[in-house]
């Protein structure tokens, strides 16, 4: 028999309910043992979930497009807000891009301190290369 022939067809609500199971934590090569599914097949159901909502779970057929943008009116703010309300967003937003640069600041001192540490250590370690010379540190032998 070919494999056309013996594929099967799972309802929307099928694969709906067994990636349902697989994101509540269910091991999925038990739930695939147990619904008689590749696992494969729960991976692709659960992408398909997650891009394009239950509509992407079709029986048959390649999925609908999502679209990846959001339409421009949905994208600006409502009408009714108030400028005191976007100033104030506006001033907390700047407040946390100062606070974040500062830790910027910080880590880049911390990495360049490790660095030269690094550096050092590296330095010292090496030992002469010569043969037969005595290394620079002691081999751990247990």
């Amino acid at each position: 028999m070919s494999k056309l022939s013996t594929a099967r067809v799972f309802s929307r609500d099928f694969k709906l309910s067994a990636v349902r199971r697989m994101l509540a934590g269910e091991n999925v090569s038990a739930l695939a043992r147990e619904l008689a599914v590749l696992r494969k097949d729960l991976y692709v159901w659960r992408d398909r979930l997650r891009s394009g909502g239950p509509e992407a779970l079709r029986s048959r057929g390649r999925p609908r497009k999502v679209p990846l943008t959001t339409p421009v009116a949905a994208s600006r703010p409502p009408p009714d807000r108030r400028p005191e309300a976007a100033a104030a967003e506006l001033a907390a937003a700047r407040q946390r891009i100062a606070e974040l640069e500062a830790k910027i600041g910080r880590q880049a001192l911390e990495l360049d301190f490790f660095q030269q540490a690094l550096r050092q250590v590296g330095e010292v370690r090496r030992g002469n290369d010569k043969p037969g010379a005595t290394p620079s540190t002691p081999s751990s032998k247990r």
